[in-house]
């Protein structure tokens, strides 16, 4: 064997037999500094003995003094600032000297195990302390500052702010939701789709001064071993901070069957509520929750990852579920939007999730969210799908007066509404071959890019406007039934320009829409006061204005009374609700009419003026006419009120 190699191993057997000898003499200095005068006269091996001593002894007087401080405080509850700043210290040190003892050592088992001990009590005493320091430094969420830091988003709403028909609205089956526009001033349409948050927007939920204190305990902790019991502290503490957030924001936790119980318009709350708190969960909450778990455990990355999503997971998965379950319930149209504000709220926080859950440990809950946004986006699909089927199939009466009909105003507020959701839309609808990168085609009114959106929009006005036409066909007087289509295919086109819809639709699509209105104008004069002219013709009265047959022309005057007076009852119960078609009306009866009456008046009027009981035929005179035409189209019986007639 080498020699070189037997000498190390003999001087520390000779060290560590020395080392025994002072620890046993260590209990008399005297005597133990003879001893190593001997010891160091007797071999220079031992030539180093007096720094081993010395060493010895310096430890066993810090280690001592690290024990008292902390069996001491042990029993101590509440420290001062002083004394706890000694505990740490105490605690540093017993962490440092007992890394070098396992590391350096050689015959410190009765210390090993005494050090242990007292860590061990630290530990329990530090755990104790973080608790303590977590719970009564949180911040309860201030509900009041955050909601004057969001900016609430509203859209015009489908409501039932007005009385219709009774009978007519009980007709509106299915998944037509019986909403009717109040178009009255003063009323207020509006969808409450949620609030967005201010980007400067950044929520404490911990004092800032507490949080040396908590990362001077949690790295005394890790170092020591024992980040299990720190990770367990803290996230059962900060779980439970997060589940009083959301009871303040109004989230409620519900099973699938409690939510499909509810209520349409309790849900609807519940839901703006959801919405609300599922992005300041995410974009305010839980990064102060990364930021937070990223100062106190700096030490560690594993124990940030695991403490960080073992805190927000439990809240996280709560509004997950919950959406899940609204996915999954029935459906119904006037759900849609709300479905709709759902999934894009989801799909604007997954990136988020995605950004705050980056370990293998978080992908449960980014994995759940993008099942929850497939959900929302199916059940979306699903219920317009529904819609749209509804419209085709829906087949109540129409209007008794002629005014637009609660299908009408239902469908196109209900599109209004959606074609701010057309982003949404065309990336749930099918896609039809339509490539948005490529040239986009034009559609037969000439407008670009034809999305998955804009062709259900015109699919769906168009099931509308046959839906119309087929009602207007019930009406047995031909002049209610133009009048019938020219105030839901005005309201159609009125609703088109004002919107968005227009960008879908087009304007030549518009104008095609206003030349039937004014064609239907026109078979209305026609239908209406076609027999009323008739009777002002000079055809088969006999010759002229002077050899003219008076009973003919009494005849003629008494039909032509008969007509208007018939008229004048029946279209006064008629409603134009728009004021400009309804001048129009009036307008083009005038010009129609009246001139056609004052000329027949003007040449036979006076064969019937002199004779006997005149005015029996001779009732009405021009301006007499004109003001009766004003009573026509405002829905309402009026008795004809003899006493507008002008005086002779």
């Amino acid at each position: 064997m080498d020699t070189a190699t037997v000498q190390p191993k003999s001087k520390d057997r000779v060290l560590a037999t020395a080392h025994q000898i002072v620890k046993s003499l260590n209990i008399n200095t005297q005597a133990t500094e003879d001893m190593i005068n001997i010891f160091s006269r007797f071999d220079n091996r031992l030539s180093n003995i007096t720094d081993l001593i010395q060493n010895d002894a310096k430890f066993n007087d810090q280690f001592r003094k690290a024990e008292k401080i902390i069996l001491h405080h042990d029993s101590d509850a509440s420290p001062e600032q002083e004394q706890a700043s000694d505990y740490l210290a105490a605690v540093d040190l017993l962490i440092q000297l007992t890394e070098n003892l396992t590391v350096e050592s050689y015959s410190f088992g009765d210390v090993i195990d005494r050090a242990e001990n007292a860590l061990q009590i630290a530990m329990s005493k530090l755990e104790d302390d973080f608790r303590h320091a977590l719970i009564h430094n949180t911040v309860p969420l201030d509900a009041d500052r955050l909601y004057g830091s969001v900016r609430s988003v509203s859209r015009p709403n489908l409501s039932n702010n007005s009385e219709i028909d009774g009978e007519i609205e009980d007709e509106i089956e299915g998944e037509l939701d019986r909403f009717v526009e109040d178009e009255q001033e003063g009323s207020t349409l509006h969808h409450e789709r949620g609030a967005s948050l201010g980007g400067d927007l950044c929520v404490d939920l911990i004092r800032v001064e507490a949080i040396d204190e908590l990362k001077e305990i949690a790295d005394r902790m890790i170092r020591s071993g024992y980040e299990k019991e720190c990770c367990q502290v803290y996230t059962a503490v900060r779980r439970d901070v997060l589940d009083e957030c959301l009871m303040i924001l109004g989230v409620e936790r519900l099973s699938i069957e409690e939510v499909q119980r509810i209520e349409w318009k309790i849900m609807d709350e519940k839901l703006k509520k959801w919405i609300l708190a599922l992005k300041v969960v995410v974009r305010v909450l839980l990064f102060g929750e990364k930021r937070l778990c990223e100062t106190i455990f700096n030490e560690s990355e594993l124990v940030q990852e695991i403490c960080f999503v073992e805190t927000t997971k439990s809240c996280v998965m709560q509004l997950l579920n919950f959406g899940e379950a609204v996915a999954i319930s029935p459906r119904s149209s006037e759900k849609l939007f709300r479905i709709l504000d759902m999934y894009e709220v989801v799909g604007d926080v997954l990136h988020d999730l995605e950004a705050l859950f980056v370990s293998e440990s978080g992908e449960l809950v980014c994995s759940e969210a993008k099942g929850v946004l497939n959900g929302l986006g199916m059940t979306a699909v699903g219920t317009f799908i529904e819609f749209e089927n509804a419209v085709k199939g829906e087949n109540s009466k129409a209007m008794q007066n002629g005014d637009i009909h609660p299908l009408t105003r239902y469908v196109m507020n209900y599109l209004k509404l959606l074609v701010d959701y057309s982003d949404s839309m065309n990336r749930l609808l099918p896609k039809n071959d339509y490539d948005p990168s490529s040239s986009p085609p034009e559609n037969s009114d000439g407008v670009a890019a034809i999305s998955p959106i804009a062709t259900r929009v015109q699919e769906l006005i168009a099931s509308l406007q046959s839906n119309v036409d087929e009602k207007s066909r019930l009406y047995e007087d031909s002049a209610l039934r133009y009048v019938f289509l020219m105030n839901n295919v005005l309201y159609i086109v009125q609703k088109v320009k004002e919107s968005e819809l227009r960008n879908l639709l087009g304007d030549q699509w518009i104008r095609k829409h206003r030349g039937k209105i004014r064609q239907w104008h026109t078979s209305y004069l026609r239908a209406a006061w076609g027999k009323a002219l008739l009777c002002l013709k000079d055809e088969g009265i006999g010759g002229s204005s002077s050899g003219a047959s008076k009973m003919i022309l009494k005849e003629r005057f008494k039909n032509f009374n008969a007509c208007f007076e018939d008229i004048y009852r029946i279209q006064t119960l008629w409603k134009v609700s728009d004021a400009q078609l309804k001048e129009e009306l009036r307008i083009s009866i005038s010009e129609k009419v009246l001139p056609a009456y004052r000329a027949f008046l003007g040449r036979f009027g006076s064969r019937l003026e002199s004779a006997r009981h005149g005015g029996r035929y001779i009732k009405y005179y021009p301006d007499d006419l004109e003001n009766y035409l004003l009573d026509l189209f405002e829905g309402k019986p009026v008795v004809m009120n003899l006493t507008k007639r002008k005086s002779t």
